[in-house]
């Protein structure tokens, strides 16, 4: 009895550590649709490209700072350089730096979605843990 309790137990911490994980990166990938969303109601390319930059920025702040938290294994170290990363190759592709070429004007609404697509990718191939997941959610919530 005390056996089958203990399985139950952990299958239970099994689902619901997962369902926390889910719901995290969810909660990124919403991020970056709301930004998506910000740069279609923008009626000027420059307003466009602020708002991604400025979206990239904060992210990066947030990555940084919980990156520098003693709450963070190593393998979320690793994890949070891969979104670093993809952010920063993006952030570069927009202004048209260190062999990109710019993002056209006409291109931008794309581009975000394709950011949007990228980092739900990103997500699924970098492993991040609810702690990891969560301090980076509160970040870029404070960093605004």
């Amino acid at each position: 009895m005390l056996r089958r309790t203990a399985v139950s137990l952990a299958v239970m911490v099994f689902v619901m550590a997962f369902a926390g994980i889910a719901q995290g990166q969810d909660k990124l990938q919403n991020y970056f649709s709301d930004v998506a969303c910000k740069v279609k109601a923008a009626a000027e390319p420059s307003q466009k490209r602020e708002i991604l930059d400025e979206s990239f920025v904060r992210m990066s702040k947030a990555l940084d700072a919980v990156q520098k938290s003693p709450l963070i294994s190593k393998a979320d170290k690793v994890g949070i350089d891969q979104v670093k990363t993809v952010l920063k190759d993006k952030q570069e592709e927009l202004a048209g730096v260190n062999g990109y070429e710019r993002v056209p004007d006409a291109q931008l609404n794309a581009f975000a979605d394709y950011v949007v697509q990228d980092m739900e990718q990103a997500a699924q191939t970098v492993t991040l843990s609810l702690v990891t997941l969560l301090l980076i959610i509160l970040i870029v919530i404070l960093v605004a």
